[in-house]
């Protein structure tokens, strides 16, 4: 786990980190520019509770708050090629397993803070005044980054043009809902010519039948938990078409006659013997196990898109009554009474259920990275109110994580000129 280091260790990484610096803000197109971004990064890095610009100024000796905070609330350096460029590095690096939807909750006072409003908020398990951002990490078991960030703007933002103005909310940009925007972030990612090799989010994104549906557009496979009560067919059910009354009107449309059970009916009407014991991966206190298993079925609800088969089916508004299939990975432990946990799954009908279960259970490191990210890099440490500076304060987090990932996985002889290390710094993805 990242945690707060020392100055001797800061110190001693130095070279490395001016290089990674060089690379990474190559965009930045000042050079004093850079040399704040490092400073910054190096008081991130560093150990103290509070990674408020202020606290960060008064540790380092080259800190100056004023230069610290014109450079992240007023500079107009463009956080976007940053966080392309640590991308690039980051996912050959990582070789990720998956892609990670999830949000993160900052509590906040005052109600002048960029996007922060009475909502739910995970950081306090309740509702409250604060700050939510969406995020898409790449993720293997054995490390993760964030590759993308959205703020949530709430919809009382929308219209809001006093509090808009005085925080800087580009005019281009309103309420989205949280499910859009990790789309949009996946379009940007795509644009940049990266794709996951599997899409994971917990219940809040996956019960969401439009992004389901979206994600199977954008040819993206995805292991998506749900919860308990979403609907879905058993596989062999079939929509069945009324007896026509009379020769005019139209040909009455296939339909499931019986209503669609939820997950956890369908989990309960399984034999004992549809569990099968799986391993996914080594914990710190031994081998993660559970029972588990896949069945495929066909979700319902109407927010489920309805396929078209054929031009003219589309012509007459006539298709006939099949729901899409998928898996539904079903999760129910040993000693539990009841299944605690579902998925469902566009993978293909032949994956092995050894596949879906490793997806399912990646999501775990990002919990992993939002407990470095915040605790040990100060996230959630900013003080400034403005738009601009909350995308540069948490790129410049994501830089300062990516840096200590990479001294983490890379061979610890390797020095900053060394060839592994130079290879490294001008690793792209093809």
């Amino acid at each position: 786990m990242v945690e707060g280091v020392d100055a001797h260790e800061v110190n001693r990484v130095r070279a490395k980190l001016a290089l990674f610096v060089a690379d990474v803000f190559a965009s930045v197109p000042r050079k004093d520019q850079r040399a704040k971004g490092d400073c910054y990064l190096r008081g991130l890095m560093l150990d103290g509770r509070r990674k408020s610009i202020q606290a960060m100024a008064a540790r380092l000796p080259d800190g100056n708050e004023q230069n610290l905070q014109q450079f992240v609330n007023q500079s107009t350096w463009d956080p976007a090629p940053v966080q392309r460029r640590i991308c690039e590095r980051m996912l050959p690096l990582i070789a990720p397993t998956a892609w990670v939807i999830d949000d993160v909750s900052v509590p906040k006072d005052g109600r002048m803070s960029v996007a922060v409003a009475p909502q739910y908020c995970g950081a306090l398990g309740k509702r409250a005044n604060c700050q939510v951002a969406v995020s898409v990490h790449a993720a293997s078991d054995t490390a993760s980054c964030p590759l993308q960030w959205r703020l949530f703007l709430p919809k009382e933002w929308a219209s809001d043009s006093d509090r808009r103005a005085k925080t800087g909310v580009p005019a281009e940009v309103t309420h989205r809902e949280k499910w859009r925007l990790a789309l949009d972030m996946l379009d940007t990612l795509a644009a940049w010519g990266k794709t996951p090799p599997a899409v994971v989010a917990d219940a809040a994104y996956g019960t969401n039948a439009r992004l389901r549906a979206a994600l199977t557009e954008r040819g993206l496979a995805y292991v998506l938990s749900v919860r308990a009560d979403v609907t879905a067919h058993p596989f062999d059910a079939q929509p069945v078409a009324p007896n026509r009354n009379g020769s005019v009107g139209c040909w009455p449309q296939p339909r499931y006659r019986a209503p669609a059970p939820s997950a956890a009916t369908l989990a309960a009407g399984l034999a004992q013997d549809a569990f099968t014991t799986l391993t996914w991966r080594e914990g710190s206190r031994g081998e993660l196990r559970s029972r588990f298993a896949a069945v495929r079925v066909r979700p319902a609800g109407k927010a489920v898109e309805r396929p078209v088969r054929t031009a003219a089916s589309a012509e007459q508004g006539w298709w006939d009554g099949v729901l899409p299939d998928c898996w539904l990975l079903i999760e129910w432990p040993e000693d539990a009474e009841a299944p605690t946990d579902y998925w469902l799954s566009n993978l293909p009908a032949e994956a092995p259920i050894t596949d879906l279960v490793r997806l399912a259970k990646v999501r775990w490191r990002i919990e992993h990275d939002y407990r470095e990210l915040k605790h040990g890099l100060g996230l959630d440490h900013f003080e400034g109110r403005s738009w601009p500076g909350w995308h540069h304060h948490v790129t410049l987090v994501t830089a300062a994580q990516a840096f200590l990932t990479g001294q983490r996985l890379a061979p610890k002889a390797a020095g900053p000129d060394s060839p592994s290390t130079r290879s490294s710094m001008s690793s792209r993805t093809s």
